[in-house]
């Protein structure tokens, strides 16, 4: 029972650092999702609703107006930007 402990605490010493870093930012990070999970599980859903759909909301525009969206969202912004404003669209109107 001594080897196997011993010999499974040498292979945990050879584990570089930042492995250990980021293992310990992913534990961080779940235990302050279910943190916040249970705390929005407590609030008011049509408050939760504004909050979300504001966020969404400006996340998207972001994405049209500096064309930086994710590969999956490329099809939709390209038919809903030329309706909105862009990153280059007012330097291109001010050198005509």
């Amino acid at each position: 029972m001594f080897l196997f402990a011993a010999s499974a605490l040498e292979k945990v010493q050879t584990i570089p650092p930042a492995t250990w870093l980021k293992l310990g930012i992913a534990i961080a990070a779940l235990i302050a999702v279910v943190v916040i999970l249970r705390t929005v599980a407590k609030m008011n859903k049509i408050l939760l609703g504004v909050v979300v759909f504001v966020v969404v909301t400006v996340f998207f525009f972001s994405w049209v107006y500096n064309r930086n969206e994710p590969r999956w969202m490329t099809p939709i912004v390209e038919k809903i930007a030329p309706f909105f404003p862009s990153a280059g669209s007012y330097s291109n109107k001010q050198s005509r």
